[in-house]
This record gives C-alpha cells, sequence and structure tokens, in this order.
C-alpha cells in the first residue's frame, strides 16, 4: 500500500497514514487503499479492533484539491454532471460508512491537524483520542463550499448542535481541549507517543473481550442513536437473543477469576456471494 501501513498483532489490527510529505492528504489512491483494508477486515474477522493512526505533523490535511482538477471533474455545466456528483459523493461517503458499519470498535489516534475530509473519517469511528497540540477545522467552508462525505451528518451526534454550527459556518479551529470538553475526543495526551499508547492500550482492553459480544455492543449503541428508546429495547431483546453464549459469560468469569486471559470465539469469516463460484 502506499498511503497505508497496516499491522495486526494480538487481535489488534493497526492502519498507519503513511504520506507525511503530503500532510495524508487524501487522493484517489488513498481512498481506494482505505475501502479496501477495510472490506478485508470486515470479511476476515480476525481483528478484534482496529487502531488508525498517522506520521508527520498533521493527522491528514483531507481531501487533494488536485483530484479534482485531475481524473475526477466535478461538472457543474449540466443536469447530467450535475446529477453525476450526487453518485460521486455517495461512493466517497461509502467508504467511511465502512469504519462506522465494521464489525469491530475503531479507534482514531489524531496528532495534529485533522482537516476537511479527515474530520468526515474520524466522525465515523468509535473512539477518539487526540494530542494536546491537535486541531480539528471543517476546512470546506474556507474553499467556497460544503463539507460533504459525513461530517455534517455525525459531528452533530456527537456534540452541541450550536457548536458544530459554528465550527461549520465559520471555518474556525477546534482544539483539542475544546474538543474534550464538548465530548468529541475521549482523552488528551501531551506527546504522540503517550497518545499512540492510549489507543493500544483501549485496544488490548476491547480484544480481551468476546467479539461477538463488542460486534452486539456496537449495532446496538448505533441502532440506539438513530431510533427511540422504545425501538431500541426491542432490538436489543432481539440482538441478545441472536448471540447469548452462557458459555461466553462462563469463560469471562473463569478467566477473570484465574487471573488469566479469556480465551473467545472469533468472529466468523464472511464469503461475499459475488465472490462464490
Amino acid at each position: 500500500m502506499q498511503c497505508f501501513s497496516l499491522t495486526t498483532n494480538d487481535h489488534i489490527a493497526h492502519l498507519v497514514l503513511n504520506q507525511p510529505e503530503t500532510l495524508n492528504a487524501m487522493n484517489p489512491t488513498f481512498w481506494r487503499e482505505l475501502d479496501g483494508v477495510l472490506t478485508q477486515l470486515h470479511r476476515e474477522g480476525s481483528a478484534r479492533v482496529l487502531v488508525i493512526s498517522s506520521t508527520g505533523k498533521h493527522f491528514s490535511a483531507g481531501m487533494s484539491l488536485e483530484t479534482f482538477s485531475g481524473a475526477i471533474a466535478m461538472d457543474d455545466q449540466s443536469p447530467e454532471g450535475r446529477a453525476a456528483i450526487f453518485d460521486l459523493l455517495g461512493d466517497m461517503q461509502a467508504t467511511f460508512t465502512k469504519l462506522e458499519t465494521l464489525r469491530i470498535p475503531v479507534i482514531a489516534a489524531i496528532q495534529g491537524g485533522c482537516i476537511g475530509g479527515a474530520v468526515d473519517m474520524v466522525t465515523a469511528c468509535c473512539i477518539r483520542y487526540a494530542t494536546a497540540d491537535a486541531f480539528f477545522c471543517i476546512q470546506e467552508i474556507n474553499i467556497g463550499m460544503v463539507a460533504d462525505v459525513g461530517t455534517l451528518q455525525r459531528l452533530p451526534k456527537l456534540m452541541p448542535l450550536a457548536v458544530v454550527k459554528e465550527l461549520a459556518y465559520t471555518g474556525r479551529r477546534l482544539s483539542a481541549q475544546k474538543a474534550l470538553d464538548y465530548g468529541l475526543v475521549n482523552e488528551v495526551f501531551e506527546s504522540p507517543q503517550a497518545l499512540l499508547e492510549g489507543a493500544l492500550q483501549c485496544a488490548r482492553e476491547i480484544a480481551q473481550k468476546p467479539p461477538i459480544a463488542i460486534w452486539g455492543t456496537k449495532q446496538a449503541v448505533h441502532f440506539a442513536r438513530d431510533h427511540t428508546v422504545d425501538e431500541s429495547l426491542k432490538q436489543m431483546g432481539w440482538l441478545q437473543g441472536a448471540i447469548w453464549s452462557n458459555q461466553h459469560v462462563r469463560e469471562a468469569i473463569t478467566a477473570a477469576k484465574a487471573k488469566r486471559p479469556p480465551v473467545f470465539t472469533p468472529l466468523s469469516a464472511l464469503n461475499s456471494f459475488k465472490d462464490l463460484s
């Protein structure tokens, strides 16, 4: 991969943005590789948590503007061209949605700037940690456009609406401390090294839990976010009935008493119907 490196150790997948010379800008290769990695992790089921970190001065400077002056054209000269923008954006949105629908939790470790499309990306993650010098910026308004790949849809579910509007209308930077105060990030660390260790420590704790219970928890939390309490309680009943395991409960209790790591069954690998012969 050109834009990322991927390693998996002790059921923890670690995806690193590794193009610091371009401030990890999001070019077509970035989108293609990210989509492929997420599809792979979703199908395999062996990793129990995904950590996304970065290299260099900034987590990511967001969308590479050269992209839209090259092979990808945003044609506003005809109704047909404008209609094609809808489908182009839908394809891009689907990649970040894969972070949200991935069968495992996703932790973002953010240093420096998280700008434009990078905000779209991290809002689709489950947990966000940041360095003290990190900042978030809805950069799109500063270059004459509307943020269009998830920020305006997900951020109001993570922060006070008035704050989201202020950031979206002005393009101001949100500091890591204010992001912590507003609930966008879970914790702030003094250095990139401490940030990564904090993210990996959380990942290690998650990896010790039954993968199917983590899967079910993620399903329930996301459903509850978008539905009423009554609807969510009913969904919880069906969900728990589908995945309940006396064996997992016994193993968790036995391992805790014996002070040993628990042993749980991994998620099943997925086979795409399209790939079957």
